[in-house]
């Protein structure tokens, strides 16, 4: 009886603080057992928003596990001593030649670390400060990876946390240690440093005030970016749907149904003109349809998975269905919106529904057992301590989803921007890219409560434990054609881990496409942007499964974007072209205003 009071309390719980209270008829023996857990979750709610959601417990569990582990391995002990007193006689043989100008390179930075690319580097004394520094962090790598009995995952996660730790003190973001600082300081007599300052109040001043970063002020949703003309033809309280006006006499008659992710707003596939997916395929002869997602707000901490299946996914299909009846729908899922399709698509073939003619993916998982470095954030005392912080709040913040996402890519998009914009003075570029990263969403608390546990830490939409109405789903009764692109530099959803549909599916055929970028410019790839490049193969139902490593070999890349593969592949699917019709003609389906519509605007 004691357990399942405790079920029905903490069930309580999770609702709202004023609901909880109304919720349970407590007598004397329960309301001590309420004040407790009222007063954990409140008190780790508060330590929630100003750790950032990181949760000390879990910072200090990990800790004790890998430091017990490292103190019961005297074997790797003895070998990161021999490996100090090597890189300390490396650095002594180094120091010695810089002396006697024999500067050879005492260890090389990674490919991706720019940090020490300035010429000033390689002068005395900055070359020994930068060198000591690439090796103390190697050092720290080796201590805290391969160690006997350190799971992977908790592996990952501790030699990230030391990465992070000592990215902080590099010394390029130290003025009196960065000698590209010091020689801009002195050329301009300490000018970019007073304007550097200004940066510094300007983004302070904007950040309390709630505005969005300088130069984003440039890009507004229907006057700068989501451009591609259309109509709103549906609107709920989830979301609206677009459909955009044809610019081709002829059309391909199947429609193209974009799911993009709730986490980010819908328009990066409809950025400036030249690099819209969106007017890209209509002006290639597609009817496409865009679900344009609400921005949540407190009141709607009890949608669900469920309810954006239902009132996302399934009313924008039934909506489609109507206006192009007789036709199958290609849909589309972007990153969670390209999980969540998955998740529908797996309910429409166990009950029958086929009224998907193709499925394509962008950087969306199915699979979360390897989802990269997003996993650090996402383990049971991680996950718990972010459920008080969104069941406090009744949502998650867009810049508390955007701290986790700037901490994964901490060198490029923290401490180079400090560097360049606060301590070299530098105006920053804005683009159409950066304004829409910019353009923050919130996250209902049930929902994205789910989203962690049942397929992060579960994985149970891969292992067939996922459940829709109260029975499983399975990825592998998918059988129509997929098209997924992974993208190489990916930390949201690692290609590796976007290329495990592999297993999973049982489609007649799955075309993979791996480009290079990352997790959104590697999708906004239009026609004639430079440096870009994609590998592509198609597995076929009867094709042995290779796997992600030697499947990059066996490849070659192809110059440009990937697009134009993407447009072949969905007419290959599709049938011969019919007259285009105009938006908002069809009955039960007129014009609610046009796009991009209003939900985009919601802040």
């Amino acid at each position: 009886m004691t357990v399942n009071k405790s079920k029905t309390i903490d069930s309580a719980l999770s609702q709202s603080p004023k609901q909880s209270v109304t919720a349970l008829n407590i007598d004397d023996s329960d309301s001590g057992y309420f004040s407790v857990t009222a007063l954990d979750n409140a008190y780790k709610a508060g330590m929630a928003r100003m750790t950032g959601g990181i949760s000390p417990a879990g910072l200090m569990s990990l800790y004790c596990t890998w430091a017990t582990h490292l103190a019961s391995s005297p074997g790797k002990q003895v070998r990161l001593v021999e490996k100090a007193g090597r890189k300390a006689l490396k650095f002594s043989r180094y120091s010695q030649a810089v002396i006697q100008k024999e500067c050879e390179t005492c260890i090389e930075p990674l490919p991706q670390d720019k940090r020490f690319s300035h010429p000033g580097w390689k002068q005395w004394p900055y070359n020994l400060i930068h060198q000591n520094f690439l090796l103390t962090q190697q050092w720290w790598h080796n201590a805290t990876t391969d160690i006997d009995g350190l799971s992977k995952a908790d592996e990952r996660s501790i030699s990230f946390i030391a990465r992070q730790a000592l990215d902080r003190f590099s010394p390029s973001n130290i003025p009196f240690l960065n000698p590209e600082v010091i020689q801009t300081t002195t050329e301009k007599g300490g000018a970019n440093l007073v304007q550097g300052f200004q940066h510094f109040l300007e983004d302070l001043d904007r950040h309390i005030a709630g505005r969005v970063p300088v130069g984003s002020d440039n890009y507004a949703p229907g006057v700068d970016v989501a451009l591609t003309p259309g109509k709103v033809i549906f609107r709920n309280h989830l979301m609206e749907l677009i459909q955009y006006t044809p610019t081709t006499e002829k059309v391909y008659p199947e429609p193209i149904l974009i799911v993009p992710a709730w986490i980010m707003k819908y328009y990066i596939l409809d950025l400036s003109p030249h690099n819209s997916m969106v007017k890209y395929l209509v002006d290639n002869g597609h009817t496409v349809f865009m679900i344009s997602w609400l921005n949540p707000t407190a009141e709607d901490r009890d949608l669900d998975m469920e309810s954006y299946r239902e009132r996302g996914v399934m009313a924008a299909l039934d909506v489609v269905s109507k206006i192009c009846p007789k036709q199958q729908i290609h849909a589309t899922g972007y990153c969670l919106g390209g999980t969540l399709l998955s998740i529908a698509a797996a309910t429409m073939a166990r009950d029958g529904d086929n009224r998907l003619k193709s499925m394509t993916h962008f950087a969306a998982q199915v699979d979360f057992s390897e989802a990269g470095e997003l996993m650090i954030f996402t383990n049971e005392s991680e996950v718990s301590y972010l459920e008080k912080m969104m069941w406090d709040q009744g949502v998650l913040d867009g810049s508390q989803m955007a701290g986790a996402f700037q901490i994964l890519h901490s060198n490029d998009l923290i401490w180079s921007r400090i560097v360049h914009h606060y301590l070299l003075g530098e105006d920053e570029r804005a683009s159409d890219l950066m304004a829409w990263n910019a353009d923050l969403t919130r996250m209902p608390y049930k929902m994205h409560s789910q989203y962690l546990r049942k397929l992060f830490l579960n994985n149970e939409l891969a292992s067939g434990r996922y459940l829709v109405e109260d029975k499983p789903i399975a990825i592998r009764d998918i059988h129509v054609p997929i098209f997924s692109v992974g993208t190489e530099q990916d930390h949201v959803a690692p290609w590796h881990s976007v290329y495990k549909l592999h297993l999973l599916s049982d489609s007649e055929e799955v075309t993979f496409v791996l480009t290079n970028g990352g997790h959104n410019a590697g999708i906004v790839s239009e026609p004639g942007h430079k440096h870009r490049q994609y590998r592509i193969a198609s597995e076929t139902e009867n094709d042995c499964y290779i796997d992600p490593d030697t499947w990059l070999v066996n490849n070659p890349v192809n110059e440009g974007s990937w697009w134009p593969e993407w447009h072949r592949w969905l007419g290959k699917y599709s049938g011969e072209m019919v007259e285009a019709k105009s938006v908002g003609s069809q009955v039960g389906y007129k014009s609610i205003c046009d796009a991009p519509g209003t939900y985009i605007h919601q802040k």
